[in-house]
């Protein structure tokens, strides 16, 4: 039995951190799904800019939409919409059989409203409507600005993927966002089922403390930090509160790990796929990470991340002169400045290509 078959059957879905055109006109994400048990995807608008930059899959995409005198931005979601339609159609079958508990793509709002509460709100809306599909996650980041508007899209039955979590402080801000948009909904009279995921960043934080560090120490935070949230997860779902709207038919907003490609060449290169198996969660893999570990990963007979040894090993980091709290603030910030760099980086990809096709 492959790994990732392992993986499935534990209870924690793969999802692939990929999507290009050609992975999806080759047949390829038809075989991940047949073969390497992934009922599910992710996109930023980093993939999409390295999809769009290495290829000419897009060209004649681009070439048609700009010559409809639309806007950059326009252009980019129009291309990004048809991908992830093809993608939805392909995991409906497991959207449908597991009741919309899996078979998801996300596709994001533009990081340039990650500190606009009402610009987020319009753009999760109008995205949600445009895509046509029941199993799209809007992407909002859990920042300040974020968090209301997590709730109000929660309220307004967009299904959301919080993105941008690095700590337990920003996850139970998630969660509890989430939980209050399924409360009015109740209070309003409407279907408490509305899905969404909550995304921790984790090898992120091995990469801030690299070299600031003792080499025992290496590649260890962020599955400590994943263990730390991990156990906040577990709890809140067993709280009074939390029953009470399950009851009453809410769904559980799944835990899911990001960033869980090993960034440091002496790691092991399914580190965090290993580490981080866990039941009702979901790994969102990097297209090698995932056949890394369908080669020659291995599930731990007692994971990490529900080991306990978690708040032992972030002492150690506190000793060792890391301040877990400031550091988790920071990577946020840091990671919303990075998606805005992207994001710049994606529009000038399909400016710069626009001109040159126009002419044609």
């Amino acid at each position: 039995m492959k790994a990732t078959q392992e993986l499935h059957e534990l209870g924690q879905s793969i999802w692939l951190d990929n999507i290009t055109r050609a992975l999806l006109t080759s047949g390829t994400l038809q075989r991940y799904i047949r073969d390497l048990s992934v009922t599910g995807l992710t996109s930023n608008p980093s993939i999409f800019d390295q999809a769009i930059k290495n290829s000419g899959d897009y060209d004649e995409s681009i070439r048609q939409n700009t010559g409809d005198g639309k806007s950059v931005e326009t252009v980019f979601f129009d291309l990004a919409i048809d991908d992830l339609r093809v993608a939805a159609d392909l995991f409906k079958p497991i959207h449908c059989g597991t009741g919309g508990v899996d078979g998801w793509v996300s596709l994001e709002v533009s990081p340039l409203l990650a500190n606009d509460t009402k610009g987020t709100i319009a753009a999760a809306k109008e995205l949600h409507a445009r895509a046509g599909r029941s199993n799209i996650f809007i992407k909002i980041p859990g920042t300040q600005a974020g968090v209301p508007a997590i709730e109000e899209a929660i309220f307004a039955g967009v299904p959301v993927n919080v993105t941008l979590l690095f700590s337990r402080e920003h996850y139970v801000n998630a969660a509890e966002a989430y939980m209050r948009g399924i409360e009015r909904r109740l209070a309003a009279g409407l279907d408490p089922a509305v899905h969404s995921v909550a995304s921790l960043f984790v090898s992120r934080w091995d990469v801030a403390v690299m070299h600031d560090t003792p080499e025992d120490l290496h590649n260890k935070l962020g599955i400590a930090i994943a263990g730390r949230v991990h156990e906040k997860y577990r709890e809140l779902h067993e709280s009074t509160r939390w029953l009470e709207l399950a009851k009453k038919g809410a769904q559980q907003q799944r835990l899911l790990w990001a960033s869980t490609g090993a960034k440091d060449p002496k790691a092991s290169d399914v580190l965090y796929v290993e580490a981080l198996a866990a039941p009702d969660t979901i790994n969102t893999m990097p297209e090698e990470t995932l056949k890394a570990f369908a080669d020659h990963g291995q599930l731990a007979e007692h994971p990490i991340v529900t080991g306990g040894e978690h708040e032992a090993m972030l002492a150690e980091f506190e000793e060792a002169g890391v301040n877990i709290q400031v550091l988790g603030s920071q990577l946020q910030v840091e990671g919303a400045a990075s998606f805005v760099k992207s994001w710049n980086d994606l529009m000038e990809c399909i400016e710069s290509k626009s001109k040159v096709l126009v002419k044609v």
